[in-house]
């Protein structure tokens, strides 16, 4: 996974590369969750650095480093930042080998993405679902609550959905089911491989 480092001593907002995903997220949706949501944290987390001594580091060192409110806007910056990072209107498909991995760990990759809206629908309160790989490379899916992320378990975060409330609802209600299997379509597979 690329490190997301700061620029001189603060981190920056990410570009969005897409301004609304059709039938999944809409324009309205992003422009809360994305233009308000990650705007906040970005802004808190770089109102929290000077003087807590892990200036200049990258977001995911700051993530397993901190704690409290740091922690928290550091992990929603990079659970938002890669969440955003991996959708298109126009996604790259799914390699074969990539599609053997899944295969190899959950059946098949209709198992995968069964098991992986299972856990993202079932997670109590708000969070993240992960698809992630452990240092042997085994991949594996993990429910993280609030500002949590699969760095601190010493995990490599390859793909995630987020499940807080603020990302769904407008466009879903209260369907999160739908919300989440509404996104496998516009999910970048080159871009959840590359962080591998």
């Amino acid at each position: 996974m690329k490190e997301i480092k700061p620029i001189s001593s603060h981190f920056e907002m990410m570009e969005l590369p897409y301004a609304e995903l059709s039938d999944a997220i809409s324009a309205e949706t992003l422009s809360y969750h994305y233009g308000k949501h990650l705007r906040a944290y970005v802004d808190n987390l770089n109102k929290l650095l000077p003087g807590s001594g892990l200036e200049g580091l990258s977001l995911q060192e700051v993530v397993r480093k901190a704690e409290g409110a740091m922690f928290n806007n550091a992990g929603q910056v990079l659970n938002h930042t890669m969440y955003f990072e991996q959708f298109s209107p126009t996604p790259h498909a799914m390699s074969n080998t990539f599609a053997t991995r899944l295969t190899e760990a959950f059946s098949s990759v209709e198992a995968f993405k069964k098991e992986f809206e299972q856990k993202g629908a079932t997670l109590f309160g708000s969070g993240w679902v992960w698809l992630s790989a452990d240092n042997d490379g085994k991949l594996v899916i993990t429910q993280q609550k609030n500002a949590e992320n699969p760095v601190t378990d010493g995990l490599t975060p390859l793909l995630t959905f987020d499940v807080w409330e603020h990302a769904y609802y407008l466009d879903h209600q209260n369907r999160r089911t739908d919300y989440l299997a509404a996104l496998w379509q516009y999910v970048d597979w080159q871009v959840v491989e590359g962080r591998f």
